[in-house]
């Protein structure tokens, strides 16, 4: 085989660095999306996607642009450990160190889906439910971070109960009218079995979205708010289920009724009352089996002391 007789080393061109047309003008967003990264959060895998950045102040004399790369290297702190408040600041710290002259602003996005196994209503059934999961951290002079998670739940409309309900009643009162002699109660009975649904009323898998502004010392505490959401709309979507789950679930829908501004009432009182975050926004999502078109509600609040 030949040898091929390489160069000498040189440095290599930074087209990064020199300077710009237009570095007069900054951007306040310059970064990388979509990047794959294995994580854990709360004890339990999460297959990432993170989005990382940092602005580019505005300089006559300023470079092109940012080294993506420095950015990229940065992120492996995430994978070193759980992800905390204070790994985040880490990582955005570095972000700036990596490039101190141009930038005062870095920003990360993660989002996944967080794994959970749940337990059936009744049986000794489990299975695994998916959580949407957001993570939004950004620092400038202190660190600011935001928690968003997804949660699917079932909801039965109020106002279908209610017709389904007169139209059991006409339907009794039609099929007994004739009736010569009093209804037994076990008459009453066979016919609750057998004819007592003349109609159904409709329901929809719905969606909870609920944005968290935690203090920022401290740890992310996703699956106790997936449990409090769960509680306070009281029919999450179930994974495994056999026939007695099925009855408890229908039961729980019978007993859960609302619309769209009652789920979002019930979340509100619930964050409110039971956690304590510096604030928070929230939306809900019927998806309506009646209509072709959604039911939605959002709400927000923020405590006195937390600046915008």
């Amino acid at each position: 085989m030949n040898e091929v007789a390489l160069p000498p080393r040189r440095s290599l061109p930074d087209a990064q660095a020199w300077r710009g047309e237009m570095s007069d003008v900054g951007l306040d967003w310059v970064g990388m999306q979509g990047i794959a990264l294995p994580l854990e959060l709360a004890g339990k895998p999460l297959m990432a996607k993170v989005d990382a950045g940092i602005n580019l102040r505005a300089e006559a004399a300023g470079e092109r642009g940012i080294h993506m790369s420095r950015l990229y290297l940065a992120l492996d702190e995430l994978t070193q450990g759980e992800l905390t408040p204070q790994r985040l600041c880490r990582t955005l710290q570095a972000f700036l160190d990596s490039q101190p002259e141009h930038s005062d602003r870095a920003s990360l996005t993660l989002s996944g889906e967080l794994l959970l196994s749940r337990p059936a209503l009744l049986s000794p059934q489990r299975g695994w439910k998916a959580y949407p999961l957001r993570i939004e951290a950004t620092l400038t002079n202190r660190l600011t971070l935001a928690l968003t998670v997804g949660v699917p739940y079932s909801s039965t409309c109020p106002s279908s109960a209610a017709l389904s309900r007169q139209l059991a009643q006409q339907q009794f009162q039609f099929d007994f009218e004739q009736a010569a002699e009093r209804i037994s109660q076990r008459q009453v009975s066979e016919w609750l079995l057998e004819q007592g649904m003349p109609a159904t009323p409709h329901s929809q898998r719905s969606w909870a979205w609920v944005t968290v502004t935690p203090e920022n010392e401290r740890a992310f505490e996703p699956v106790k708010l997936i449990d409090r959401i769960e509680h306070a709309l009281g029919t999450p979507v179930q994974t495994l289920v056999k026939r007695r789950d099925e009855q408890a679930f229908a039961l729980a829908n019978g007993q859960n009724l609302m619309f769209c501004e009652d789920a979002a009432r019930r979340l509100y009182r619930m964050l409110r009352s039971q956690c304590d975050y510096r604030a928070f926004s929230l939306r809900v999502e019927h998806q309506e089996s009646l209509h072709a078109h959604n039911a939605v509600a959002e709400l927000s609040w923020r405590g006195e002391n937390h600046a915008a």
